[in-house]
């Protein structure tokens, strides 16, 4: 059995006002997330599905690109347009991307 394709795209190929969900667990959040993002850890995914839009595409992050691509993968399944941020928040702190923290300070990893 082979992989789905899941689309994906560079840190640097997220739009500024796009929807992008962190699935990363809350003590993860708290250390860091992009200031646009909206928090549902992965293992919450379903019971919050309903509050994630279907008019637009959703950006999905979080640490490294794995949990991120079971969440993408379940989204698209699930009739959304969903792509997976390669890499994660690792690959978007290596490029600089604005990161904040639960007490707003700035934050870099």
């Amino acid at each position: 059995m082979s992989e789905p394709n899941i689309p994906e795209v560079d840190p640097t190929q997220v739009p500024a006002d796009a929807y992008l969900l962190d699935v990363r667990e809350p003590e993860e959040w708290q250390a860091g997330h992009a200031p646009q993002a909206t928090h549902v850890p992965l293992g919450q995914l379903a019971a919050h599905a309903g509050e994630i839009p279907t008019d637009r595409h959703v950006y999905v992050i979080c640490r490294s690109g794995g949990r991120s691509a079971q969440a993408t993968q379940a989204l698209n399944e699930g009739g959304w347009q969903a792509s997976n941020v390669r890499g994660g928040m690792q690959q978007w702190a290596s490029a600089g991307l604005a990161m904040t923290s639960v007490d707003g300070e700035p934050r870099v990893a």
